[in-house]
Formats: C-alpha cells, sequence, structure tokens
C-alpha cells in the first residue's frame, strides 16, 4: 500500500452516485434495527411500534432536508463539523467535531467486539479478540486503500442487508395473507390489535421513540461522503431524497409484518424477533441466516464509523482544531493519520472494555450515545444560520439548487425535536447515563477550546494570511 504524506494533497471525489445513495441507506440498518426492535415492539405494542418508526422516519426527514441545502450549497468532507464552525460558531464546530469523532471511534470498537461475541455461535472456542483483531485489521486496510474501497464495500454490505430486509417483507406478507402456512395457528393480522390498540399506554410510546431515534442515525454520513464524491450537486438531492422514502417505507413495512408474526409480548424476550419470524414461517436455518446478516450489518457500521471518524479529525485539523498533521493526506486521498488516530482510539476503547467494562468502558459508551443527537441538532441550526447569512448577504433563495422547505418553521422544528430526545433518556434508567455524562462532556468541551484552542487556532489563521 503506497503511502506518500503530502499537506497539499487533496481528498478524492472518487465516488458514484450508486455509492451515496448505499451507503446513507446502509447507514441506518444496523443491528439496532435487528435485535433492537424487539424491545420497541414489547414496549409500545404493535400499532405503538409502527407509529414510533413512521414517527422517526419523520424526525430523520427535517434533519436530512437541512443537511441537503448545506452540502450541495457548501460540499465539505467535513460536513456538519465544518458548517457548525462557519455557521454557529468555532467552539460549537471544536464540540460537535470531538464528540462526534469520539462517538464513532467507540462504536468501531462495540462493533468489533459485537462481531467477536456473535461469531461465537459457529466458532465457540476462538477467542473475542481474536475476531475483533482480525476484523479491525480488515477495516482498516479498506479505509486506508482509498475512499472508493471503503465505498465499494459499503455498497455491497448495505446490499446484503437490504436484500435482506425486502425478502422478509416479501415472504412475511405471503404467510401473513395464508399463501404460505405458519408453524402452528395461521393470525393473519390478528396480533395488531388483540390487546387494544395501545396495550402499555401511550407514554411508553414516547419512551421507544428515543431508541427508534437512535436507530435512524447513521444517514448523515451521506453529508460526509458527498465530499468525496464525483458530483455531489446532482447525485445528493437524489440521494438523500429515496433514502428517506425508501428507509421509512422498508422500516416501517419490515416492523409491520414482525408484529403481524410474532406477539409483542415475545418480542423483547428473543435475541432477534426476525429470527423468531422466521422460525415461525418455517425458514430453515434461520438463526445462522440472521446471524450473517447481523455480522454484516456490524461490518457496515464499524467500516462507515471508521471512515466517519477520520473524515471529522481531517476536517477538525483542517480548521485548526486538531493538530496538522492529522490534515495531511496520501497520494491516494487517505487522512492517513487521521485513520490511525481513529483506529487507536478504537483499540483503547476495546481495551477498556475487556479491564473496565462496568466503568470506564460504560462511560464512553453513555457519551457516543448523544453524539449522533449533537450532530443532528447542529445541522438542523447550521442550516438555520446559514440560511439567515446567505440572504443578509444578498442571496437569493431561487439561487440555491437544493433548498430546505418551509424555512425557518423545518430547521427550527428539526433542533427542538432532537433536543426532546436528547433531554427524554433521563426517563430510562438504562439511557439517563448517557444525559447525566453527555452534557458535561459537550460544556467541557467548549472551556478546552476557549481556554487552550481559541487564542492560537485566531494566530495560527492570521499567520497563514
Amino acid at each position: 500500500m503506497e503511502v506518500i504524506m503530502d499537506s497539499n494533497n487533496e481528498l478524492k471525489r472518487s465516488m458514484k452516485s450508486r455509492h451515496l445513495f448505499m451507503i446513507a441507506l446502509g447507514g441506518v440498518i444496523g443491528t439496532g434495527f435487528f435485535n433492537g426492535s424487539g424491545y420497541t415492539i414489547s414496549q409500545a405494542g404493535p400499532i405503538g411500534a409502527v407509529l414510533s418508526y413512521i414517527v422517526g422516519g419523520i424526525v430523520m426527514y427535517l434533519v436530512m432536508l437541512c443537511l441537503g441545502e448545506l452540502t450541495i450549497a457548501n460540499p465539505s468532507s467535513g460536513s456538519f463539523q465544518d458548517y457548525a464552525t462557519r455557521f454557529i460558531g468555532p467552539g460549537t464546530g471544536f464540540m460537535v467535531g470531538w464528540l462526534y469523532w469520539f462517538g464513532w471511534a467507540a462504536t468501531v470498537a462495540l462493533e468489533l467486539l459485537t462481531i467477536g461475541a456473535t461469531m461465537k455461535r459457529w466458532f465457540p472456542s476462538v477467542d473475542i479478540w481474536v475476531w475483533s483483531l482480525l476484523f479491525g485489521v480488515i477495516l482498516f486496510l479498506v479505509n486506508a486503500f482509498s475512499a472508493r474501497s471503503f465505498a465499494e464495500t459499503e455498497f455491497w454490505f448495505a446490499i446484503i442487508k437490504v436484500s435482506m430486509i425486502v425478502l422478509f417483507i416479501l415472504i412475511g406478507a405471503i404467510a401473513i395473507f395464508g399463501i404460505i402456512p405458519l408453524r402452528g395457528e395461521s393470525v393473519g393480522f390478528s396480533y395488531l390489535v388483540k390487546d387494544g390498540i395501545f396495550p402499555n399506554g401511550f407514554v411508553p410510546i414516547l419512551m421507544t421513540m428515543i431508541a427508534v431515534n437512535f436507530s435512524f442515525q447513521g444517514t448523515e454520513l451521506v453529508g460526509i461522503a458527498a465530499g468525496e464524491s464525483e458530483n455531489p450537486k446532482k447525485t445528493l438531492p437524489k440521494a438523500i431524497n429515496q433514502t428517506v422514502y425508501r428507509t421509512i417505507l422498508f422500516f416501517g413495512l419490515a416492523i409491520a409484518v414482525l408484529v403481524c408474526l410474532v406477539p409483542w409480548q415475545q418480542a423483547g424476550v428473543v435475541e432477534s424477533p426476525f429470527v423468531a419470524a422466521m422460525d415461525k414461517i418455517g425458514i430453515p436455518y434461520a438463526a445462522d441466516i440472521m446471524n450473517f446478516v447481523i455480522i454484516t450489518a456490524l461490518l457496515s457500521v464499524g467500516n462507515s464509523g471508521l471512515f466517519a471518524a477520520t473524515r471529522i479529525l481531517y476536517s477538525l485539523s483542517k480548521n485548526g482544531m486538531a493538530p496538522k498533521m492529522l490534515g495531511k493526506v496520501t497520494s491516494r486521498g487517505i487522512p492517513f493519520w487521521a485513520l490511525v488516530g481513529s483506529m487507536f482510539v478504537a483499540g483503547l476503547s476495546l481495551l477498556t472494555a475487556k479491564y473496565a467494562a462496568d466503568t470506564v468502558y460504560m462511560w464512553i459508551l453513555s457519551i457516543s450515545g448523544t453524539t449522533a443527537v449533537i450532530a443532528w441538532m447542529a445541522i438542523a441550526a447550521s442550516q438555520y444560520f446559514f440560511r439567515r447569512k446567505y440572504l443578509a448577504e444578498g442571496g437569493k433563495v431561487t439561487d440555491l439548487s437544493f433548498r430546505t422547505p418551509l424555512y425557518p418553521f423545518v430547521p427550527i422544528v428539526a433542533f427542538i425535536l432532537n433536543a426532546i430526545v436528547m433531554l427524554s433518556q433521563v426517563l430510562d434508567p438504562e439511557t439517563a447515563l448517557s444525559v447525566y455524562l453527555g452534557i458535561p462532556a459537550i460544556v467541557l468541551m467548549y472551556i478546552i477550546y476557549y481556554v487552550f484552542v481559541d487564542k492560537r487556532r485566531k494566530r495560527n489563521l492570521n499567520f497563514d494570511k
């Protein structure tokens, strides 16, 4: 692998439209959907679960509308970190960038750890760390070779996940309508209203919307990838619109099929409701098929996470908020030292999972749990201030290739809804630590910036001029 470092090298625009679309679509299809959907169904009930995913999809759509205008008007590999710096303020850009980078680096470690545990089903005698190391090296090499290799790998990961969901919807629908027999009774749509529309009341639906909102996060990766796509002004609007519509459609239909096949009371006590549904239909080796899909989803999230962390760290360096070395790019257009730094922190997170699982590792995961919500809030706020600045400087809305509709309603509502999601985590004991640690982490980032970074950054920027 050729590694020639040069500060003058730039990121390469090598991703095609098909890559951009599948990166956006595949980014939201992870283990949280395949496994975590059981929690949503068991808490919200059948109708409530479908409603939760529809509302979560609408919140995602509002954020993506904001991201579309920002990205097409200002294509940048740093995406919302760069936008927050330019349109909200450098302190906010510093906070968003470092927390988002840290969150993805920790998530890469979590995905590798979960891959090792999942492989235990087939190779019970092999230690988890062996698989974590093996797949960690593979992901590093994929990202180190070129942006195109990352995009191509992510494209096929996404194809596997999407194909699985489409097949599940088709086969499940056939079973629900009685065309093929189910194991046991033929239920049709009886599970939907058997115990009432909202069997646990309406409040649990609000609680599950937190988990659902997290399951949709990852779509913002399209903004980061757009900075290295061939023609973002042409491909990004299509990628955003198709991603939103198809994600809501796939998620909504898949959950609808699940709640028709699996009683809502059982959904939260099985490892994956998809396995339970496939077993009921009579699909052979259902658990092994789902094990393969889950490993694919884990690799996909780890691959995307490493890419996102690397580009955000690169953007921080370019904005004078991280060491200059992290902004150097190889002849293939890879921010190599930013990649190494991101992988190094992921490795440290893996070590804390082994030696301090109940303390340091839990703190890391809790802080990372708030980072995607913070990013979505930053996207909404950045679009609001970008449009205001654009108009103040004499710009015309009609000149924007992609326009966020109903301005300023859309960015304000998107910001408020995501703030509610973040603060509502205190209602759930399992997620409350994310708020208790996440908010102090936000404050700490601002303090670090204004005490240690701000003056040095301004001095360097004046020197460069």
